[in-house]
């Protein structure tokens, strides 16, 4: 069997990869183990050395590993650019901040001295997705590797090429060889991975469908578990908010990346007294996107990652029209090609259509209007996810007051949601549980220790 890269703008096969087996997927995690036996005891402010080369190195190659990440899954250049920068951003706060997260609290009890330490947990395999086939990756191996553990990463099959550069970059940034390792494995290893004495634990970002797969082997074999899996995001207008800006900001949080982002607004709930108004605006904007060629600095939308995936968002348009939804833009494949949609916009969209219901994975908006606040903050939360959500007013200190009831992880107000290495990461509900980045993510995946002294 092989893995193989296409480029999702022209359909052309990019590179094959053999795919591993069993046996030499299981000689590769016991090079990690030896690796991590030796990375744990290394002090950390010599790891943190290696993760802020790291960053160097990433820098110093942005423009070639740019191009593999718009190659092999679509994303438009400058994005790719950008999505390398932050993968140098997340390195240098891991290694600025990662001695302050895991430093010793010192607790009060009947003991002398008692205190809580943050040890390493062991070797960790990431399961990761091809949307942001690096910064998802770093997003969770920088933490990871400052606190002192050893990474499997077993990514996306059509991202290969991705994670075989992560892995080299690793490599020419003098991390002690194996400590981190990309593993070329279908699916239908991955169970077999997690069962193994040598996984202490797995993260996983992909879909509720493989948060289950992935969560049940866990189960059986007790190991900790990171999920985050995906959304339905709320993009809450209320009839107060900066119409021009809140329009314009809606327009990139629903394309970034081709649309193809757990975080990217998705359902725009918006008050009925500024709903023409707002729509008016998103639509002009929607409509003026540029779409094309990925490795084009013009392009702002590039095409779905596969063409299965664009099919799919195209099954999901039509149901919701069947069931009366009404396409006021777009709506439909780009003739030729590639897997590219048209920027989409939905009216009419209400509970029980695909568009309500289910993650839309692509460039499509669901406007759904609402009577007030209220109803918008129901309609809201009306939804089996709970990744993130916005919302959008001028009425700030109203709005941090909602912000309390939106059942999500993150509620931006005024602002596109996004990650960001100082801020903790995650969803509830099916988007799923734990957190990545900031104190809170560095700690997932590390032996919580107290030692008591008489």
């Amino acid at each position: 069997m092989a893995l193989i890269s296409i480029n999702p703008a022209s359909g052309e096969t990019l590179r094959e990869f053999k795919e591993w087996s069993a046996g030499e997927v299981q000689r590769v995690l016991d090079d990690v183990h030896v690796a991590w036996s030796a990375w744990r005891y290394i002090e950390l402010s010599e790891r943190g050395k290696h993760m802020s080369r790291l960053a160097s190195v990433l820098r110093g190659q942005r423009d070639d590993l740019a191009k593999i990440i718009s190659l092999e899954m679509g994303k438009p250049i400058m994005e790719a650019r950008a999505e390398v920068e932050k993968c140098a951003m997340v390195c240098e706060h891991s290694a600025a901040h990662a001695a302050e997260f895991l430093s010793p609290e010192f607790l009060g009890s009947d003991a002398s001295r008692s205190y809580v330490r943050f040890d390493p947990l062991g070797v960790i395999l990431a399961v990761m997705p091809w949307n942001f086939p690096f910064w998802q990756v770093f997003r969770f191996a920088a933490p990871a590797l400052m606190a002192g553990n050893g990474v499997l990463l077993k990514h996306a099959s059509n991202t290969t090429w991705c994670s075989l550069s992560i892995e080299g970059l690793l490599v020419q940034s003098g991390f002690p060889e194996d400590v981190f390792r990309s593993v070329l494995a279908g699916s239908s290893l991955v169970a077999g991975i997690i069962a193994n004495p040598k996984i202490a634990g797995v993260t996983l970002t992909g879909s509720a469908a493989a948060g289950r797969a992935v969560g049940e082997a866990a189960g059986r074999a007790l190991k900790k578990t990171v999920m985050e899996l995906g959304g339905s995001d709320p993009f809450i207008v209320l009839k107060d908010a900066d119409l021009d800006f809140a329009a314009g900001q809606a327009t990139l949080s629903r394309t970034l990346n081709c649309g193809q982002s757990c975080i990217a607004a998705k359902r725009f709930i918006v008050e009925k007294p500024v709903l023409e108004p707002f729509l008016t605006r998103f639509r002009e904007r929607m409509e003026a996107l540029v779409v094309g060629d990925p490795l084009s600095e013009e392009t702002q939308v590039g095409p779905l990652a596969r063409p299965d995936l664009r099919e799919q968002l195209h099954r999901q348009v039509e149901r919701s029209v069947q069931q009366g939804a009404e396409v006021v833009l777009g709506g439909k494949p780009v003739p030729g090609p590639g897997a590219f949609y048209l920027p989409t916009i939905l009216t009419g969209v209400k509970p029980g259509m695909p568009a309500f219901d289910e993650e839309l994975f692509g460039p499509v908006a669901s406007i759904i209007a609402a009577e007030d606040a209220e109803e918008a903050l129901q309609l809201a939360n009306d939804t089996a996810f709970g990744l993130g959500a916005s919302l959008w007013t001028q009425n700030t200190e109203r709005a941090e007051k909602l912000a309390g009831r939106v059942e999500a992880g993150a509620v931006f107000i005024n602002g596109f949601v996004k990650s960001d290495p100082r801020l903790p990461f995650g969803g509830v509900k099916e988007s799923g549980y734990g957190r990545e980045l900031s104190a809170y993510g560095i700690r997932e995946f590390v032996n919580i220790k107290t030692v008591w002294v008489r």
